[in-house]
Order: C-alpha cells, then sequence, then structure tokens
C-alpha cells in the first residue's frame, strides 16, 4: 500500500490528493478509532478509497497518513 505520510496538517494541505474532498467535510467513512494519551488515532476512508489515518487531540484533527485509492495503479500520479 503506497503512503502519502504528511499530506496535511504540517503541509497545509485540506484536501485528498486524489478526488479533491475537503478533509474536515462528511462523508467519510470510519474504519476504526483507538484512543490515546493524547487524544485518539482515527482510521478512516475516504469517497475516492483513500485510507486515512487522522490523530484527533486537543489542537483538533490532522491527517498524518493516508493511502492512494486500491484502484489507482502503482507509479500513476495522482490526478
Amino acid at each position: 500500500m503506497a503512503s502519502t505520510t504528511g499530506t496535511t496538517g504540517t503541509t497545509g494541505t485540506t484536501t485528498c490528493p486524489y478526488c479533491g474532498w475537503p478533509d474536515h467535510a462528511e462523508p467519510f467513512q470510519v474504519v476504526s478509532r483507538h484512543g490515546t494519551s493524547a487524544g485518539s488515532t482515527v482510521w478512516t476512508r475516504c469517497g475516492c478509497g483513500s485510507l486515512q489515518v487522522r490523530v484527533v487531540g486537543d489542537e483538533g484533527m490532522r491527517i498524518v497518513s493516508r493511502s492512494r485509492p486500491a484502484d489507482l495503479p502503482w507509479g500513476d500520479p495522482a490526478p
């Protein structure tokens, strides 16, 4: 699974690089939620199929990693 770690948060990107859907918008599918000492880690799936790891804490939500959508072949750049 390819990852584009750091595509949001510190870089300022606020949309999915594969489909353009806003990161803070609904709907997204919650796949898994885990409590941590700093808040929670939430695994979600974007409408395009990209799996995302969201860290939620006192400072808000930030996406720390995301995969390519399942139907995007290796080597093909995101649109």
